[in-house]
């Protein structure tokens, strides 16, 4: 029962971080947005999490916290960054986009304030949480 619970825990996370994954590829491929700096980023650590993930579920393999959680939290921080030099809490100055689109810029906007930067923060923290989760319901 257990094991079946922490599957669908680490399964969750494989759905999150593949949306977040052909999310960000539909933004920039399709609508042709083009990603700023901080985007690449955190597309530095998204990218792997749903082949990593993914080779955790077959066979399931609960060690996978180890490999996932850092990337999580890397891109955390690097989407929190972000969203908070979007909003204006943090000056422009500090941005570290010099050339091409600018990491302050707003591209989208879904509800009026959900931004892509947020939309990776919030993929991140979910998946990070999945993982946290994962990690403590593993026998000590």
């Amino acid at each position: 029962m257990e094991r079946d619970r922490n599957w669908a825990l680490l399964f969750t996370c494989w759905l999150v971080v593949t949306a977040a994954t052909l999310g960000s590829l539909f933004f920039s491929e399709v609508m042709e947005l083009p990603p700023c700096s901080l985007c690449w980023y955190q597309r530095l650590f998204m990218f792997p999490l749903p082949i990593v993930v993914g080779a955790a579920l077959f066979p399931f393999d609960r060690n996978v916290v180890r490999y996932a959680l850092p990337l999580a939290g890397a891109g955390f921080a690097v989407a929190a960054y972000h969203t908070l030099l979007q909003h204006g809490i943090i000056a422009e100055s500090a941005a570290p986009c010099r050339q091409g689109v600018s990491c302050s810029d707003t591209q989208i906007e879904l509800l009026g304030f959900v931004s892509i930067p947020m939309l990776s923060l919030l993929a991140f923290a979910t998946a990070a949480v999945l993982l946290v989760l994962l990690h403590r319901s593993a026998p000590k």
